[in-house]
């Protein structure tokens, strides 16, 4: 997994709420066996008509959206099923943090463990974010989780919370099996005592 390194960049504004997994990536795309390649697959039945042609109403094929790696949605992000396919297909599509004012749990873990940072924000933090994109085209926000705040170009500070632990693992780059494998001397030692 990569490093999660501070980053600047223009929020793209999901305003739904109760996005579920099957939203995020549908079920026909999830024959893949690789981590990769499903970000074409994002939200693809809002990103696309039944032709297959872009949607141009959807905020993804949107122009100034394009390249964001921030994504704001509304309450309830992630619910649904539990693939683990809508974190990699969030994080191939080239986002890295999502902001919301609540996760579904499994899709909360999933989203640490695939190297996207989930940030909790109060209701009224949210409705501010989509208030400073809707006003200003040229919104960007910086991200840095060494201090655990977001910082916009509008001149605002805000703080958020995310677990030590979790926040180690993005900034070292750790997924389950990194950690494993920083324990590899005494798993080594083990094998060869238990192998006697």
């Amino acid at each position: 997994m990569e490093k999660f390194i501070n980053f600047r960049s223009k929020p793209t504004p999901l305003n739904s709420a109760n996005v579920d997994t099957d939203q995020i990536i549908p079920k026909q795309f999830l024959k893949r066996i690789e981590r990769t390649g499903f970000g074409q697959f994002l939200f693809f039945d809002w990103r696309f008509h039944d032709d297959g042609s872009e949607n141009p109403d959807f905020v993804l094929n949107m122009p100034e959206y394009k390249n964001s790696s921030i994504l704001l949605a509304q309450d309830n992000f992630g619910c649904g099923s539990s693939r683990e396919h809508a974190p990699w297909a969030l994080r191939d599509y080239g986002f890295k943090v999502i902001i919301s004012t609540s996760f579904a749990d499994i899709f909360y873990n999933n989203s640490f463990k695939n190297g996207i940072l989930p940030i909790v924000v109060d209701n009224d933090l949210l409705s501010k974010f989509f208030k400073f994109i809707n006003d200003d085209s040229n919104y960007e926000m910086d991200i840095n989780l060494n201090d655990q705040t977001i910082k916009d170009n509008l001149n605002n500070e805000f703080k958020f919370d995310v677990d030590a632990f979790r926040k180690k693992c993005l900034l070292e780059g750790l997924d389950d099996i990194a950690l494993t494998l920083e324990h590899k001397k005494k798993i080594d030692i083990f094998e060869k005592n238990y192998l006697k």
